[in-house]
């Protein structure tokens, strides 16, 4: 299993509880592909640089996850097929490299 990122982008007009459901549906999804849920942040509304499906700001929820490489595309296919997701992007994620001290 290989740790991703994945950011969300959810209908701001939506309610607190509808946006808290709709987080829970996205973790559904990833347990159904045999995912697993490392870290969430909820990054609250921003504004957009141009409109989205006729909205110009959106409700964006972070998390780290892991998953198999197979089962990425299910996940991204299933989020985007959400009514209340606008946009879904999940990547592989990358490790800092270590500075080393020359002697």
């Amino acid at each position: 299993m290989n740790t991703y990122e994945l950011m969300l982008i959810i209908n701001p007009q939506l309610t607190d509880a509808e946006v808290a459901e709709a987080v829970e549906k996205a973790k559904k999804v990833l347990t159904d592909e045999k995912g697993e849920v490392l870290a969430e942040d909820r990054l609250g509304r921003k504004k957009f640089s141009h409109a989205v499906n006729k909205n110009r700001d959106g409700y964006y929820v972070y998390m780290k996850v892991k998953a198999t490489p197979e089962s990425v595309k299910v996940i991204n296919h299933a989020l985007k097929l959400q009514e209340t997701v606008l946009r879904a992007l999940m990547m592989k994620a990358t490790v800092e490299p270590v500075a080393v001290k020359k002697p």
